[in-house]
């Protein structure tokens, strides 16, 4: 709706077909560049202008359709300024779902934010995403799909990149923890990382060697 509201368009069911098969339809970029293709419920359901799903124009260029599955992130009760994933009700159906429907690998985004004023992130903020995000990884390799997990630690706060190292280094250790306690099969499994370095309001800017060079060590 977004990107509709910049140009002045409305943002239709049509419209937002018309959009997404434009895009997929752009036979050079799709074959040259797009690997795979992350939907929500939406796109995964819908069907070009002539009928043909939306799913199979992404297969016939090459790529891997993909689903976003959670509900994003809510308030998480008793721990003010945090918050946790929801989405894990109903995954199994909805994932068997998406298989029949042409998902090959899924994606749910966990949001840890830094406020070390505050005592942000607690380890219960750490824990419950953590937690959430192996259940769904657990499910995804049941129905056939492949989980990208995607802890990602937030820019927004006034920290340093070394606690920002700090705070995403915890995050993970703790992830892959709730992985392996939850069989989930690693080498089945696609991180999607953060990127360390220090906060908007930190005043800092961190050279793009030093944020590479923190984030492989991760």
């Amino acid at each position: 709706k977004k990107r509709f509201d910049v140009i002045g368009v409305e943002s239709t069911a049509d419209s937002r077909r018309d959009y997404r098969e434009m895009m997929f339809r752009t036979r050079e970029a799709m074959t040259r560049y797009i690997s795979g293709v992350i939907l929500y419920d939406e796109t995964i359901r819908q069907k070009a202008a002539d009928g043909t799903p939306l799913v199979d124009i992404i297969k016939a260029a090459g790529a891997i359709p993909g689903i976003k599955v959670d509900a994003g992130a809510k308030p998480l009760a008793g721990f003010p300024g945090e918050t946790i994933t929801e989405g894990l009700d109903g995954l199994r159906e909805r994932l068997a779902d998406y298989y029949k429907l042409g998902a090959r690998f899924a994606k749910w985004r966990a949001v840890i934010d830094i406020d070390i004023a505050k005592g942000v992130p607690s380890g219960t903020s750490i824990g419950s995403n953590a937690h959430a995000l192996a259940r769904y990884a657990a499910l995804c390799q049941e129905a056939g799909i492949v989980p990208i997990v995607e802890p990602e630690v937030l820019m927004d706060g006034a920290h340093d990149i070394d606690t920002c190292y700090d705070i995403s280094k915890a995050t993970l250790i703790k992830l892959y923890d709730e992985l392996h306690a939850a069989r989930v099969v690693l080498e089945g499994t696609i991180l999607k990382p953060n990127m360390v370095l220090a906060g908007r309001k930190s005043g800092k800017v961190s050279s793009p060697e030093e944020v590479a060079e923190k984030t492989i060590k991760l």
